[in-house]
Order: structure tokens, then C-alpha cells, then sequence
């Protein structure tokens, strides 16, 4: 009866479809030689690899976009074009080297997003909950933080001249940005107001202040995070009303206004809306600070278009302030709620946030060269996020597996979580999810599990390179390699002595013909 249940059901989605949903060109084996041949020929021009110096670094970070967040993302972007979706390419498909990031944590089999930002920020691998310092560091240990503080590329980058930046889409001082600027044993410490007292009067500082403080001059810093930067119950600009969003400093100083003291003469700008953002003209601003929002900013589904600008219009505006500096940049571009959106089971968020970012990195690559820029995308973890079920070709992203269970005969999602919040039991039976509306915004996907929050999960990420040395992210690599490889396309931080010994070398190639002649002349006049 099951079998017969379960045969009945996949012939009505498949007879529903009519013919095959992919185009007939694909019939012809023609099709796939060609495509193949012309992919070959592509990968036969990597030959000649680029190993130019790079003068400009960017960094896209999709927080806890695992490779299979990567592939549903792909085909959302088609389908979002009316495509199938399944052979389109995503922006970061486009970059012709890939490897794969170990994310484990120094303490943690299944990392967070503290202790990777260390490793891929600050090239050391550090413990979980940790920003910026070693794993000699003992989480919420204030005594355990001095010595053991290790320095981020942002760092390197700003000490070789060039401009630095940082873009992300939730708090400028959640896990993945601070890892860039601040040294701190707990990555909740976004102020003194989320500090231990005992915390506070031992020295430790907290994240918001270390953001002004120990890099002093980051030229460009947009993100959310408002309410941390202002003092305790202080209301916000754009909510007045609500006491959540009121700021959270117990030693009542307003970073912002401090920011803009030291900065009025450097055509310095702080902005908090879309509209002030968008109006800065970039050729006449140096530094900037854009704070959009008291906490994370809203999921891109959800934002308001006329007030919270997207990644990508952030991402513009800070690569147009920053390629000014003739030394060239590092930018790092966090999108940070992907992550969030699968914390909390709603995968249509993640994956829309995954496509904005991809969206962002198209628009980056518009603006720079892979000549003398290298553009490194990856993922600071994965999640238990993933999709199958058998899906027809074409079939929508989020909608039903052709199938019955022929456990307990009800429909199932394609998309479904290892655990999480989806988890739901009506009369001691999963619930049946033809009942509800699994393509809304905010639908909590089924997991196996039940917990309020969904887990990070364990295996490797992707590393998408383009640009000077990209070569060499390849294969399988501690997730700590990536900043050695970028400071070392740069020529910034402790990876110098190539570029010194290939200035040497041309010089000394330069110089041979007239030496040779010279020897050859003393030979004829002895």
C-alpha cells in the first residue's frame, strides 16, 4: 500500500509537469561536448597564472554559507530569472580556483564564527567564542587576553598604506568584523553593557570602544550596531520610541560623536540611512561610518528600500572611497545573516541573503581588475542546511520532494534541517506541511531535531580566488592559510621577502647585458 501510495504521487507531480522541464537543446549531445570543450579551453588559460603583485584585497565572507547553501543559492538566483536555476552560474561559479577551508576551531569540532574569523582574518587558529587572541586565551577569562592578542590583515594592510574597510550586514562589532580590529576573550562583549563588572574593572575593553580604538583610522565601517556605540537607555535616532533599541553604554560615552571630534578634519562622514548614505559624493570623503541600524540590519527580504541600503549599494560606495588610495585597499564584506536566517530554520532568508551577497560580488568585480586585485569569497562555517528528495529539474527551491514519506505517508520539503525550530509534532505525528504556506518569507523548514536555534555544522567550506595568486587556494587547507596567501598576493604583513627578491631580480636581469659587455671589453683590451 505505501509503494502503491508513493508510485501514485510521483506520477502526478511528474504527469503535472507535462514535458521535461530543461530545454531540448540539452537533448543533443552536442550540447554537453560543446559546453565542455569550451570549459576546457577556458581551464587551459589558467596555465598562465597571474602573479602579479595586488595592490587591492577583498574578502566576501558569507557567515555559515556551506557548500550546500552555495548550490540552493545557485538555483534560486536562476529561478529568480525564470530559469530552472540548476545550470545557472553564481558570481563566485565565475572564479577560476577553488579549495577547500577546514573550519574546525582550536576547541571545537563544529567551529563559530569567532574563532574562524581569527583564523581567516588573523591566520591563527583560535577557540570558539574568541576574537583576535590565541588559544592560549580562555573564553570570558579577562586575565587570559593580554599576550595572547594576535594582529588581523585589516592591520597588516592598514600599516603597509593602504585604505582598509569593512562592510557587513549585521553589527560592525558582531564575531566576523571584530576579529579585523579588536583582541577580545568573549565575542558578546559588544559593550560594557553585555561585560561582567569584574570584566570591566580587570582592563578588558569591550568590542565597540576596541573599534575606534586600536585601529583608530579604519577608513571605511558600515554596518548595523548603533545602540552599542551610545550611553545606557540613550533613545535611537530612528526608533525614539523603543527602549530595546535604546543604547547600551554603562560608562556613557557616545563613540560616534567621539569618532566624529577626532575626525572633522579628514572629511570624515557618519551616516545612518540610505538616503545620507547614497547622497555622499565618494570623491570628496575619506573616512566614513555608516550605522544603519541599533542592531543587525534586517534580512534583505524585508528591508525597507527606501531606508536600509543593500550590501551591494555598501559594498559600491566603500570600494569608490577606498581605490582612491594609490596603495590600493582591503576590504572586508561580511554577509553576515545568511547565517542567521539558518539559525533560525527560515532557509528562504538565508538563501535570499546568499544571492544579495553574490550580488554584491558581481558588482565588486565590476569595479576592480583581476589584474591587480584578489578577491577571495568564502565561509566562516557550514550549517545542517540541505536539500534533496528527488526534485525534478526545475523544481522550485523551497517547494515539495515528488514523493511521500512511505514511513508516514505525508508530504516533505526538499529543503529540510539536521535540527532546529521546524521541528513540529501534531498528535503525536510530523506535521503535514501541504497544510501550510512553505513558501513564505519566515516558513521554518522541518528539521529532525527540535531546538529553538539550528547548529552550525562541521564539514569544509569553499574557497572561491580570482586575481593575483589565486593559484594558490587550492586543494584542501587549514582555514588559517587564507590571510598568509592574501598578504602574501600584497606584499603586506610578513610575507615580503618574494617581492624584494623579484625587484632584486629584475634589477640584476636588467643589468646583465651591460655587464656582459663590459667583461667582454676588458677581455679585448687585456
Amino acid at each position: 500500500m505505501k509503494v502503491t501510495i508513493l508510485l501514485i504521487c510521483s506520477c502526478l507531480v511528474w504527469g503535472g509537469l507535462g514535458k521535461p522541464q530543461f530545454p531540448d537543446q540539452e537533448k543533443d549531445p552536442l550540447f554537453w561536448n560543446t559546453w565542455a570543450q569550451r570549459t576546457l579551453k577556458n581551464a587551459l588559460t589558467l596555465q598562465k597564472l597571474n602573479q602579479n603583485t595586488a595592490k587591492n584585497l577583498i574578502l566576501f565572507l558569507g557567515d555559515g554559507m556551506g557548500i550546500p547553501t552555495v548550490t540552493a543559492a545557485r538555483i534560486l538566483k536562476g529561478q529568480l530569472s525564470r530559469q530552472s536555476g540548476e545550470e545557472t552560474q553564481l558570481e563566485m561559479d565565475k572564479f577560476p580556483f577553488v579549495a577547500l577551508s577546514k573550519t574546525y576551531n582550536t576547541n571545537a569540532q563544529v567551529a563559530d564564527s569567532a574563532g574562524t574569523a581569527t583564523a581567516y582574518l588573523c591566520g591563527v587558529k583560535a577557540n570558539e567564542g574568541t576574537v583576535g587572541v590565541s588559544a592560549a586565551a580562555v573564553r570570558s577569562q579577562c586575565n587570559s587576553t593580554q599576550g595572547n592578542e594576535v594582529t588581523s590583515i585589516l592591520r597588516w594592510a592598514k600599516e603597509a598604506g593602504k585604505s582598509v574597510g569593512i562592510v557587513t550586514t549585521t553589527r560592525v562589532n558582531h564575531a566576523t568584523p571584530s576579529a579585523a580590529y579588536a583582541h577580545c576573550v568573549d565575542r558578546d562583549w559588544y559593550s560594557d553593557g553585555e561585560m561582567p563588572a569584574e570584566a570591566v574593572q580587570a582592563g578588558c575593553k569591550d568590542i565597540a570602544r576596541q573599534l575606534f580604538e586600536n585601529i583608530p583610522n579604519i577608513d571605511v565601517i558600515m554596518g548595523g550596531g548603533r545602540k552599542y556605540m551610545f550611553p545606557k537607555n540613550q533613545s535611537d535616532v530612528e526608533y525614539p520610541g523603543e527602549k530595546k533599541h535604546f543604547g547600551t553604554r554603562i560608562d556613557r560615552r557616545n563613540l560616534v560623536e567621539e569618532w566624529n571630534n577626532r575626525m572633522k578634519n579628514k572629511n570624515a562622514h557618519y551616516v545612518w540611512n540610505k538616503k545620507e548614505l547614497l547622497s555622499l559624493n565618494p570623491n570628496s570623503v575619506d573616512y566614513l561610518l555608516g550605522l544603519f541600524e541599533p542592531g543587525d540590519l534586517p534580512y534583505d527580504l524585508e528591508r525597507n528600500n527606501e531606508t536600509d541600503p543593500s550590501l551591494t549599494e555598501m559594498v559600491e560606495v566603500a570600494i569608490k572611497i577606498l581605490k582612491k588610495n594609490p596603495s590600493g585597499f582591503y576590504l572586508l564584506v561580511e554577509g553576515g545573516r545568511i547565517d542567521h536566517g539558518h539559525h533560525e530554520g527560515k532557509a528562504k532568508q538565508a538563501l535570499h541573503e546568499a544571492v544579495e551577497m553574490d550580488r554584491a560580488i558581481g558588482h565588486a568585480g565590476l569595479m576592480t581588475s583581476i589584474y591587480d586585485t584578489m578577491t577571495v569569497v568564502t565561509a566562516d562555517h557550514s550549517h545542517m542546511f540541505n536539500f534533496g528528495g528527488y526534485t525534478p529539474r526545475g523544481n522550485t527551491i523551497f517547494g515539495l520532494a515528488p514523493m511521500l514519506s512511505d514511513v508516514d505517508q505525508k508530504p516533505f520539503t526538499a529543503i529540510l534541517y539536521g535540527n532546529g525550530p521546524g521541528f513540529k509534532v501534531v498528535n503525536g505525528l510530523r506535521e503535514n506541511v501541504s497544510t501550510l504556506d512553505y513558501e513564505e518569507n519566515n516558513y521554518k523548514a522541518q528539521s529532525a531535531v527540535p531546538l529553538s536555534m539550528e547548529t552550525h555544522g562541521g564539514e569544509d567550506v569553499a574557497v572561491f580566488a580570482k586575481g593575483p595568486m589565486a593559484h594558490l587556494l587550492h586543494g584542501v587547507h587549514e582555514q588559517n592559510y587564507i590571510p598568509h596567501v592574501m598578504a602574501y598576493a600584497a606584499c603586506i604583513g610578513q610575507n615580503r621577502d618574494h617581492c624584494m627578491s623579484s625587484s632584486g631580480a629584475s634589477s640584476l636581469s636588467a643589468a646583465l647585458p651591460s655587464l656582459t659587455a663590459l667583461l667582454t671589453l676588458i677581455r679585448l683590451l687585456c
